[in-house]
């Protein structure tokens, strides 16, 4: 039902009408600003490693995106991150798809042995979901924005 293949620029509206409000968005990335824009996507994606977006194989449309980044505060320390699924395709394994092409990627293209991301304490969906997949919370971070605070839980996976 799905495949895979990298961001092309001609993408970017398309994962732009993804988050349906502000707390979405959030979700996928604290630094971005609602509403998403292409520019958001291209400021951050410069560097990122595997820009990947999910297609539905009968309509070719894009119904997910993701990447991974590194932390250069850590040695070989690389993290899941900006991940969203289309609204019209939650619930229907598109995410489960996404997850796992980002894993072997993770694994095979870039050699990484643990994988993080961070999920924010709001989003139970989000935490549920990364739990059946073999994430485990590590640690926590209170973050501040606009004077509101924010618990971020981080979660990772061994993939060798």
């Amino acid at each position: 039902m799905y495949s895979q293949r990298s961001l092309e620029s001609r993408d970017l509206e398309t994962i732009c009408m993804f988050p349906q409000c502000e707390e979405e968005l959030f979700y996928v990335s604290p630094r971005f600003v609602y509403p998403l824009t292409t520019d958001q996507i291209l400021n951050i994606v410069k560097d990122r490693f595997e820009p990947t977006v999910i297609l539905n194989n009968v309509t070719k449309e894009v119904v997910a995106y993701a990447n991974i980044y590194k932390d250069d505060s850590e040695e070989s320390s690389f993290w899941l991150g900006n991940v969203i699924v289309s609204p019209k395709y939650r619930g229907k394994g598109a995410a489960q798809y996404l997850l796992n092409v980002m894993l072997d990627k993770a694994k095979n293209n870039l050699r990484i042995e643990r994988i993080k991301l961070a999920c924010h304490s709001t989003n139970s969906r989000g935490l549920a979901f990364y739990s059946k997949y073999g994430f485990k919370p590590f640690d926590m971070k209170v973050t501040s924005i606009d004077a509101k605070k924010f618990i971020t839980i981080h979660m990772s996976k061994e993939l060798f």
